[in-house]
């Protein structure tokens, strides 16, 4: 799938079949966020990958909007070095969901609110920050095809603000892009 596309059509999924992803999709996946830039090209990640069904239904109670964790067929910890790290992770946990729409498989992003439990279950050393949690599967929606949903969402500008909104030029707050 092109890019652009991908980006476009990419949405949080929530509820998965109850079927496993190979483990070459998976190994593609954990790759785009292993290719992800960084600061200084530093790469402070590390990834803990849930694949155990018990063990997703644990690791579910450990954030206050994180039920679907316990359906999806794998879930990605991403762990930094430090809380300076936070965009970088950020960014690592973007290329791989996008990697994961590419190849047909759902994700969504969580919080682990009770940080503290969730790096003891997942074995994370106390230096490190548990950054965000990935759920990932095949989407149990039947959604509408990717080009129906594009052009849904981008020639009738649903569910995001107009550009014009959002953009200055130049400075804050100058709404006219003038050429010189």
């Amino acid at each position: 799938m092109e890019a652009y596309r991908c980006i476009l059509t990419k949405r949080e999924v929530r509820t998965f079949l109850p079927q496993e992803v190979p483990q070459e999709t998976i190994l593609q996946i954990l790759e785009a966020g292993r290719w992800s830039g960084s600061s200084r090209n530093r790469q402070p990640w590390h990834f803990v990958v849930v694949r155990d069904r018990q063990r997703l239904r644990q690791l579910a109670q450990f954030g206050r909007f994180a039920r679907h964790v316990a359906d999806a067929a794998f879930a990605v910890a991403v762990v930094v070095e430090a809380e300076r790290d936070a965009f970088d992770a950020g960014r690592c946990a973007q290329n791989m969901m996008l990697a994961a729409w590419a190849l047909g498989i759902g994700s969504c992003p969580t919080v682990m609110h009770s940080e503290a439990q969730a790096k003891e279950f997942l074995g994370i050393p106390p230096s490190r920050k548990l950054a965000i949690v990935l759920a990932f599967g095949y989407p149990a929606k039947k959604r509408k095809s990717l080009a129906e949903r594009a052009v849904y969402r981008v020639l009738l500008g649903k569910g995001r603000k107009p550009l014009a909104e959002i953009v200055s030029w130049e400075r804050f707050g100058a709404t006219k892009f003038e050429v010189q």
